[in-house]
């Protein structure tokens, strides 16, 4: 690459001019926007527009001489490529979640200088860190400026896409049902007001979907429940009529998205807010009425949307079985094809497996961008292919697909590896490890209320025995027609805290993975449903929870190393190929699907 050509040599300088003319040291750009969403509209995509790096998670620091770019295990490879020539360092963390930068800018910033980030997209917790950091380093924190205005000239406008209610039957519990479990919460923290700006949360209590974020249904708003009604902020155009009326029905009131902010500096004093700290922002926090007193505490919507109702359960098994079939039709294409000597490449595999899906009734779009990795791409964790940068399926190896689906009844979410050609001993035994870390949890009981990171060492431990572990979560929750990466638990090495609790109905990711970067990558993901089980026992010690798989799509036994399996790991793969071949069978009996039927015969067959 030309390094004097770099576009992104150009827009950090222009960011270094923005920084003197605030009388700044230094900028901090973080992967957020004002509603701390995972996946950002273009508006405040500006780490990737600075940086060029496309990862979901990272954060940039630039001074007047120097650039950083802080990501976690996931995004090594991907970062290293991607920044190169752009004068940017790559900082190499631990997690998605640890805070090197703050050390790095109390480092970096000189005592008495001063580091500039938007408050308006920083999070409230977040900040409280940084400050305290700056603070000790006699660094100042300046919040109330946006310095990529002032260096990004064709910044994206905010998105305006529609609204449109998710109705019944998928959406079992009315609006006004919701909003009432949020006043009793709001009750019990003695508060009479309550702010919400997390989409998703936004999105589930009032029971509206949009398009406002890529592969997400939810839209950007805010939310202001009081002790009687609510009011969504949102742009305007965005409701429509007919929607709106229905709205003000269930007591909620419209106005425009920029007045969140205002209406926050007019709750009368005396008041009592209930915020989370961890899912609002400083600037948004910051314009609360002096008079007004703060309560802290996790959103309750969070706590409510992960606990999938019965009906909503059901939805997501008859989900599983469409996206299922989709699998299924997609697999015996694939098979047929390498059998005849076509050439495929990544592209192609993203493209068909899409349109298979977008057959299915109530799809709605993909949960996330697929990942289709040959060899070397499958060892980089969020890998995603390109028209610039693509590989072929030529010779041998391992195809690594992780994808996922958005229907109206349910979010779906499934990695597969798949041999291509002649696959070695050493493959076998990474995916025989890496299926006995799956079962192991998938097997699991456990006491309801065990904190989730607790049971991340049981998908681990066959890993570990053979000297094997991964850099990512085990598990990450799943939304119901929502964020495919939802809390409040996670199966990781997370520090466990109170609300990440396993409660009945929680729906969650089971994805342990072993990577050797530049020859291969495997990763095998199924869903896994909380649901009460009867022990021996009879609840002497508790009421008990057990996993119930989701997911219906084959586990391929070609890549598998029976000799490494025990028997009732054997026993349990055999079942649950049993149940694949139940649940899909009947839907492929028409003679379009004879293949796709023949293919899933032959790949539940027992080991």
């Amino acid at each position: 690459m030309d390094t004097r050509v770099n576009p992104v040599r150009d827009r950090i300088a222009a960011v270094r001019q923005a920084l003197a003319r605030h009388g700044a040291h230094a900028l901090l750009v973080p992967s957020a926007d004002p509603h701390l969403s995972e996946y950002l509209p273009g508006h405040w995509q500006g780490r990737e527009w600075l940086s060029g790096f496309t990862g979901s998670m990272g954060t940039l620091v630039i001074t007047a001489d120097r650039a950083a770019l802080f990501a976690d295990s996931r995004y090594w490879q991907q970062a290293e490529a991607q920044l190169l020539g752009s004068g940017i360092d790559l900082v190499k963390i631990p997690t998605g979640a640890a805070t090197h930068h703050i050390g790095w800018l109390a480092e970096h910033t000189p005592r008495g200088g001063t580091v500039a980030v938007d408050g308006a997209v920083l999070g409230l917790a977040a900040a409280q860190l940084l400050r305290s950091a700056l603070d000790a380093a006699g660094v100042t924190l300046k919040t109330d400026a946006d310095l990529l205005a002032d260096a990004w000239p064709d910044r994206p406008a905010l998105p305006a896409g529609r609204i449109d209610a998710h109705a019944a039957p998928q959406a079992d519990v009315p609006r006004a049902e919701r909003l009432a479990r949020v006043r009793q919460a709001m009750a019990r923290s003695g508060a009479t007001h309550h702010v919400v700006s997390t989409v998703d949360d936004v999105a589930w209590i009032t029971s509206l979907r949009g398009t406002d974020v890529e592969y997400n249904p939810v839209f950007l708003a805010h939310l202001l429940v009081d002790l009687t009604g609510a009011t969504l902020f949102v742009g305007a155009g965005k409701v429509p009529a007919d929607l709106a009326q229905q709205l003000a029905a269930d007591g909620l009131r419209l106005a425009d998205y920029a007045q969140a902010g205002p209406a926050l500096q007019a709750l009368p004093s005396g008041s009592v807010l209930l915020v989370d700290p961890r899912r609002i922002t400083l600037g948004l926090r910051q314009q609360v009425a002096a008079g007004v007193k703060v309560v802290e505490a996790i959103n309750p919507s969070t706590l409510f949307k992960s606990r999938k109702t019965a009906a909503e359960a059901a939805f997501v098994r008859q989900t599983m079985v469409d996206d299922g079939v989709a699998m299924c039709r997609f697999y015996a294409w694939f098979e047929a094809a390498l059998a005849r000597g076509e050439r495929i490449s990544e592209l192609t595999i993203d493209e068909k497996l899409s349109a298979e899906r977008a057959k299915l009734p109530g799809f709605v779009g993909l949960s996330f961008s697929t990942i289709a990795g040959f060899n070397a791409n499958g060892a980089l964790p969020h890998y995603r292919a390109t028209p610039e940068s693509y590989a072929w399926l030529d010779g041998d190896g391992l195809l690594l697909i992780d994808s996922g689906g958005q229907y109206v009844g349910g979010t779906t979410d499934i990695t597969r590896v798949w041999p291509v050609g002649t696959i070695t001993a050493a493959h076998k035994r990474d995916f025989t490890r890496v299926l006995q870390g799956m079962m192991n949890l998938a097997r699991a009981t456990f006491p309801r209320g065990t904190l989730s990171p607790f049971l991340d060492t049981l998908a681990r431990a066959p890993l570990w025995a053979d000297g094997l572990d991964f850099g990512h979560g085990t598990g990450h929750g799943v939304g119901y027609f929502l964020n495919v990466h939802e809390g409040p638990q996670t199966i990781s090495k997370a520090v466990p805290e109170p609300h990440m609790a396993m409660e009945p109905g929680m729906i969650t990711s089971d994805e342990p993975g072993v990577y050797r970067p530049g020859q291969w990558g495997i990763r095998i993901e199924n869903l896994l449903l909380n649901v009460p089980v009867a022990t021996a026992e009879n609840g002497a010690f508790g009421e008990m929870l057990a996993f119930e798989t989701l997911t219906l799509c084959p586990i391929d036994a070609r890549c598998i190393e029976p000799a490494l399996l025990r028997p009732d790991e054997i026993a349990w793969l055999n079942g649950y190929h049993a149940t694949v071949r139940e649940r899909l069978a009947p839907r492929l009996s028409a003679a379009s699907d004879a293949d796709a039927l023949a293919w899933l015969l032959r790949r539940t067959e027992p080991l």
